[in-house]
């Protein structure tokens, strides 16, 4: 087992990585930005270096401060957490080369995966069931009119090193394809530093329902079931659960032991989630990422199995610590991000929380590195905590949620806990009836009156 762990990230995911390693008897280091001197993660590492100035490019970004840390503080590993390096291939093969181990997955898994096109026929290959469309990168105009004769239109073109909804849009006639294809290519330039696209059949009315991996590196792999992240604002998800209200045992089961065989072809080593797109019984890929998820929560609370433990345990050699015959699944589990932002324009709201009261209680889970008099920056990502709650049906586990988000207590800035105050009142929420548009259109209807 290692040492000392670098976690190199901030806010709650680089407080949940900590308490894992804490937990594992292993020494933590926190490394920060000017603007994250106070935060939580680094009041309770072991030690903690400054990496640079506030913007994420000058300090979380910055691959060479972070392994300076490392060799400072004798780290032997480092946890990325989710976003800035997590998938990073680069990062992953400068620490291989200094000595230090990387928690995820090999580089190559990395590039692979991180590239669109070469991860579906990656997906192809493993037998994965893929959404129809190009066959690689889309060039130009007149292509892209042969792939939508083949597919059919509405078409949705996406960047090959996207993610988050950038470098995407969609065209339902040859008219809009043209000045689609060219708005994709420069959004996925100005974002991702490279144009290349690619097209796949759009899909009217489906779920975005993922699937959880583990595996060893060494050709053991299962799966966790799966979770569904239907709910989105502009691409970014805001509630998750797990399991599906829209799959059944059978289906549950048999796209679960698809991903599982397919890592263990791939001997794919650590945490990985396999996304899909989910329409009249039938998945379509649509991507990997190979690092830990925001939404690994739910995972954790309907199977008892801490994730980060188990990266840590597979990236020091130690395996995985359960087989597919051990994984049951257990009521279910719902998690709302909590961002500082105002719940109806969604414009961000940093400021200082002046006041700061977590809900507890049966089946009820907080990871935030918050706390009263702690100052939200303006400079990342506007999650400041994610609420968990669990019960034994589906029922019950809203209506815990319903009394959590009820005693949760954020003054002093705004948040989005109105927003699932309101969904929690929807008909079309509680009985599960929801696709990935659902809640643009709610919103938009909401916007009107």
């Amino acid at each position: 087992m290692f040492s000392k762990v670098l976690i190199a990230n901030r806010g709650e995911i680089a407080l949940r990585v900590l308490r894992a390693c804490k937990e594992l008897g292993i020494q933590t280091v926190a490394v920060h930005s000017t603007a994250d001197q106070d935060a939580m993660h680094v009041r309770l590492a072991d030690e903690s270096v400054c990496i640079g100035p506030p913007p994420s490019r000058d300090s979380y970004l910055n691959i060479h401060q972070i392994v300076a840390a490392c060799e400072i503080t004798g780290a032997d590993a480092v946890h990325p957490g989710y976003g800035f390096l997590s998938e990073n291939a680069k990062f992953a093969d400068i620490l291989e080369a200094h000595g230090i181990t990387f928690i995820g997955p090999t580089a190559e898994h990395i590039r692979v995966m991180g590239d669109k096109i070469t991860a579906k026929k990656t997906a192809v290959a493993l037998g994965i069931p893929c959404v129809p469309g190009s066959d690689g990168e889309v060039h130009d105009v007149e292509q892209a009119l042969e792939v939508a004769k083949l597919t059919g239109y509405p078409v949705l073109i996406k960047a090959t090193a996207g993610g988050g909804g950038r470098g995407m849009k969609v065209a339902h006639t040859p008219e809009e394809l043209s000045e689609a294809l060219s708005t994709a290519r420069a959004e996925a330039l100005a974002n991702f530093g490279n144009d290349a696209v690619y097209m796949e059949k759009y899909l009217g009315q489906p779920r975005h329902i993922e699937i959880q991996v583990l595996g060893d590196g060494e050709g053991n792999a299962v799966h966790l079931g799966e979770r569904d992240c239907s709910l989105q604002r502009r691409h970014q998800k805001v509630w998750e659960e797990a399991n599906s209200p829209s799959l059944n045992q059978d289906e549950r089961m048999a796209i679960g032991e698809i991903c599982a065989q397919a890592m263990r072809k791939l001997k794919y080593r650590g945490a990985g989630t396999i996304e899909f797109l989910y329409e009249s019984g039938e998945f379509y890929f649509i991507e990997m990422n190979t690092r830990l998820q925001v939404e690994h929560t739910i995972t954790e609370a309907i199977t008892g199995i801490d994730l980060v433990n188990e990266q840590i345990r597979i990236a020091s050699g130690a395996g995985l610590s359960v087989s597919q015959e051990d994984i049951r699944f257990h009521g279910h589990a719902i998690e709302c991000r909590i961002n500082a932002e105002d719940p109806t324009t969604f414009v961000p709201s940093p400021g200082t929380i002046t006041h700061y009261h977590p809900p507890g209680g049966l089946g009820v889970r907080v990871d935030s590195g918050v706390y009263q008099g702690y100052k939200i920056p303006p400079y990342y990502d506007s999650l400041i905590g994610k609420l968990i709650v669990h019960g034994r049906t589906r029922v019950e586990c809203m209506m815990r949620l319903r009394r959590a988000l009820d005693e949760f207590v954020v003054d002093g800035i705004k948040t989005t806990i109105p927003l699932f105050r309101d969904l929690l009142a929807n008909p079309d929420i509680a009985n599960g009836d929801y696709d990935i548009h659902w809640l643009e259109k709610f919103l938009a209807a909401k916007a009107k009156d």
